[in-house]
């Protein structure tokens, strides 16, 4: 706790690169993927190529990946850049599959509704399609969050700047404690992270709490209402 806290500043800077690191691949990723994953909903060769290259990036290991981006795209091996794009390549590798299975979910006939209604492909697709998908979107999206913020950390061995750092420090000068300081900092991130994305969730879908609200009420009157119906019988009984 003492090294903690004598150390706060720099453990807070830290974790603010992370964030940045771990964020911004995430954005970049779901502004990829969304427009690809409908493109490939709407043809079925293309969905097969788009499944199967997602399935292959994710399968390129990280500091290989971070390693190579540099003489690819001309920057320093120290350059966050390098980290942004690899990141994004891995986010968008999870979200377009993720994305095709939230507008999978999307039920037919609201579409043909709205297609009835003389919604345009366009307007149908942002005001009908895309929000009723954003349940299982957002379950993508928190799973690359958490990806995201643990791979990051892999830029340390390369020397860019995150709670990584405190790792590689600690495992060269053999100090636990900034070991097990990172591990639980790059926690917090996640839970924190993972946080703020149901909050976004509940916030952009008020729909989904309004019928939870809606089922739980329909289950508490079914289960009154064998109780209130036992006064009656009992009654029907004395009468009789």
């Amino acid at each position: 706790m003492d090294w903690f806290l004598a150390n706060s500043g720099m453990i807070f800077e830290r974790a603010g690169q992370h964030l940045v690191l771990a964020i911004v691949p995430m954005v970049l990723g779901l502004l990829i993927s969304v427009p690809l994953a409908q493109l490939a909903r709407r043809n079925s060769a293309l969905r097969s190529v788009v499944l199967t290259a997602s399935s292959l990036l994710y399968t390129i290991p990280s500091l290989a990946l971070f390693i190579i981006l540099p003489t690819i795209l001309g920057t320093r091996i120290l350059d966050p850049l390098n980290v942004v794009v690899a990141l994004t390549i891995y986010a968008v590798a999870l979200l377009v599959r993720a994305a095709l299975d939230a507008f999978d979910s999307v039920d037919a006939d609201i579409s043909q509704a709205a297609q009835a209604m003389g919604f345009k492909p366009l307007a149908r697709f942002l005001q009908v399609d895309l929000p009723l998908s954003l349940p299982v979107l957002f379950a993508g999206l928190r799973v690359v969050s958490v990806s995201n913020i643990s791979l990051v950390s892999v830029a340390a061995l390369l020397g860019v700047g995150n709670l990584g750092m405190l790792f590689t420090d600690g495992l060269q000068r053999d100090f636990v404690t900034e070991v097990v300081v990172g591990i639980i900092a790059i926690l917090v991130l996640a839970l924190l992270m993972d946080a703020v994305l149901v909050l976004l969730e509940r916030i952009l879908t008020p729909w989904e709490r309004a019928g939870n609200r809606r089922d739980r009420g329909v289950g508490r009157t079914s289960s009154e209402a064998p109780a209130a119906a036992e006064p009656s019988a009992s009654t029907a009984g004395g009468t009789a």
